[in-house]
């Protein structure tokens, strides 16, 4: 019986998060198939089993913390009943370990489940969560994780009304009570683990290690919205960032990193834009951005996007970027002093957009305006780049046609 183990995540990651199990015990699965959702400091990925077989044993509950290389399934041979379930072809072993980092969609299957398996077989299967306890009195915990959990929010868990198997108390049933405020809550603490925590230590260091400088300008965007309605596939967010590659490309400056006693000033664009998910803020990179055309930078924005809100967007693809754009005007906001994606040089914010009287021709009409802002590494550059740099866009957002010439 193979045991399949938690395998490289990339990018440095030494540890996973179980978020779903996505097969039973009993379930048989195809070579290459998804079995677990498991969230990391990057992101929450689909983890695909390298086997074909029977699912005989899960190793871990939700909520539950595993090192890379712990095992995660125990996978054994097709029983002689269960030959009429369609399992993956006779190859035992694919040698991929994670979408995203080698596995390729189209070796994905569709998982197949076994016809019912017999009581007796599924009492010689390994308990995921503890048997009901002696002492009714004394709560039965899935795992460690929950009590910490418990322990961290106030929450007494002789209180709590266990959903698993014989009361077991899950990690959803701690949720639930915090979420109706219960009066065995003291106060509310919310762990810096996952993607929260690798958030917050970026922002840390970024706070910490860059001494940053603030630019903004009020920008007439009339004609930038002209534009967008001219070209519905096209985002503000993604002309913004058309005109941020090609400023970069006349102050490549801002497109560095400081490295020890040196700044590298670097060739290729790779852009990030920040991202609103529900696990929290993300900044998904378009690789390459100064090669794409208008229309494929659009494209490249909207599926990253698209990904990062449905919480299946690749580690891979949230790592590496070397200047990050934020259109923070969905919030609803004029302006905001930025903090910079360590290790990058330099962030662009464009905030909402609002009638304004403004001056057109010596005449006060009504026109839309924004506010642009460019948070910098004042060690990259000084206030003379990065104003050229913020006047160069804003001109762009003011005149869109006239950076048709660098396109």
């Amino acid at each position: 019986m193979p045991d399949f183990r938690l395998p490289d995540l990339g990018e440095g990651l030494t540890e996973g998060e179980i978020v779903t199990w996505l097969v039973s015990v009993g379930d048989a699965v195809a070579i290459d198939q998804p079995v677990v959702e498991v969230e990391t400091a990057k992101a929450v990925v689909e983890v695909p089993c390298p086997y074909a077989g029977v699912v005989r044993a899960r190793h871990g509950a939700p909520g539950e913390k595993l090192a890379v290389g712990a095992v995660l399934l125990s996978v054994g041979e097709p029983a002689e009943d269960a030959a009429a379930a369609p399992v993956a072809e006779s190859s035992e072993y694919s040698g991929n370990v994670l979408i995203g980092y080698g596995t390729s969609e189209s070796k994905r299957r569709r998982r197949t489940r076994r016809p019912a398996v017999p009581e007796a077989r599924r009492s010689a299967e390994p308990a995921i969560a503890p048997a009901a306890p002696a002492v009714p009195s004394a709560p039965a915990v899935i795992s460690p994780i929950v009590r910490q959990l418990a322990r961290e929010n106030g929450v007494a868990l002789d209180r709590v009304r266990g959903s698993g198997p014989g009361g077991v108390i899950r990690r959803a049933d701690v949720e639930r009570v915090l979420a109706e405020g219960s009066p065995s809550v003291t106060g509310r603490r919310i762990p810096l683990t996952g993607l929260r925590g690798a958030v917050a230590a970026k922002l840390s260091a970024s706070r910490r290690e860059i001494p940053e400088a603030t630019v903004w300008v009020d920008v007439d965007a009339t004609g930038l919205l002209a534009a967008r309605a001219a070209l519905p596939s096209v985002s503000l967010l993604s002309l913004l960032a058309r005109f941020t590659v090609l400023g970069l490309r006349k102050f490549p400056e801002l497109n560095s990193r400081v490295e020890d006693d040196a700044i590298v000033v670097l060739d290729e664009v790779h852009l990030g834009f920040a991202a609103q998910t529900d696990r929290g803020l993300v900044v998904p990179v378009v690789r390459d951005a100064h090669r794409l055309t208008t229309a494929e930078l659009a494209s490249g924005i909207a599926g990253l996007a698209t990904s990062a809100r449905e919480g299946r967007i690749a580690p891979a693809s949230l790592t590496g970027g070397t200047f990050t754009v934020n259109n923070y005007g969905v919030f609803g906001v004029d302006g905001s002093a930025a903090i910079i994606n360590h290790p990058e040089a330099a962030i662009l914010g464009m905030g909402r957009i609002i009638d304004r009287p403004w001056a057109v021709d010596g005449q006060l009409a009504v026109r839309k305006v924004t506010q642009l802002t460019l948070a910098f590494d004042h060690r990259v550059c000084d206030g003379g780049t990065a104003g050229g740099f913020l006047r160069f866009v804003a001109d762009c957002v003011e005149n869109p046609i006239t950076a048709l010439a660098d396109l």
